[in-house]
């Protein structure tokens, strides 16, 4: 018995395109030359999948996205650049995922298992990292780093060049121009650091140990007073007091020693 295409007739696949046989395209998508799809994902109706662009395993695409287009960058001259992206993502309508520029990595990159929800940009240059929850009309602006495990919020602008650090929340039309710190929960315009993201933590097998460690760093920034000097040197002690957080704290200043922008305080 002859092979089912699963890829619908009014498609347009490039014939330069390589794309796994179990690739599933929808009506009236658009996939480029320089595009490489590997199997078991789904690109829904009317999407465009053009320059090069490399998707994963398993992910499942909404109708009407577009994904590997020029970055939105007037110093961009048709340098060659790339969009990477993982596995089992879900990414649904009318996101909009640019490739990277010469003055930055040239790569915009996307992990594993991220939630990307309608409406959403990533810009050029942008690293989007694994278990990442981006709510609609999250807009990442050019070289903006969001770590594992991140939320944003609907309608939340993210600054260029921003970190966001691992396990961090932003919450509803958050405006993010400074970077966020591990763990931290902020909102508001201007951003303003709420608490800690314990619920998120607990659900993601945080023991107490850990969360307790977390929670005396956040009251360290920011509910003593310190300088942003003085609370590193604090945190620099949990390690000692706090052995069984140890990968936490070093996280954090990493994170701390790292910034470029600020962190939110």
């Amino acid at each position: 018995m002859a092979a089912v295409s699963l890829i619908h007739p009014t498609a347009v696949v490039d014939p330069a395109a390589q794309l796994d046989s179990s690739v599933a395209v929808g009506p009236y998508a658009v996939i480029g030359p320089k595009v490489r799809i590997a199997a078991n994902t789904t690109v829904g109706a009317h999407c465009v999948i053009e320059g090069d662009t490399t998707i994963g395993c398993d992910n499942h695409i909404f109708q009407f996205a577009s994904l590997g287009a020029q970055p939105q960058d007037k110093k961009y001259a048709g340098e060659p650049t790339r969009l990477e992206i993982g596995d089992r993502n879900t990414v649904r309508e009318f996101c909009t995922f640019n490739t990277g520029t010469s003055q930055d990595r040239g790569v915009t990159s996307i992990g594993s298992d991220n939630w990307i929800m309608a409406y959403v940009h990533i810009a050029h240059d942008c690293i989007v990292g694994n278990n990442t929850i981006l709510a609609n009309n999250a807009t990442l602006a050019g070289h903006v780093h969001v770590d594992d495990w991140v939320i944003l919020g609907g309608l939340t602008g993210v600054h260029q060049f921003t970190h966001i650090g691992a396990h961090a929340m932003a919450g509803f039309a958050s405006h993010v121009s400074q970077d966020v710190p591990p763990f931290m929960m902020v909102d508001g315009n201007p951003l303003s650091v709420r608490g800690f993201n314990a619920e998120g933590l607990r659900r993601r097998g945080f023991t107490p140990e850990r969360l307790a460690a977390v929670k005396q760093m956040h009251k360290l920034l920011y509910r003593q007073g310190l300088t942003l000097g003085a609370a590193t040197q604090v945190i620099e002690g949990l390690k000692a007091d706090m052995p069984e957080a140890l990968q936490d704290v070093e996280h954090m200043l990493a994170f701390l020693a790292a910034s470029t922008r600020g962190i939110a305080r």
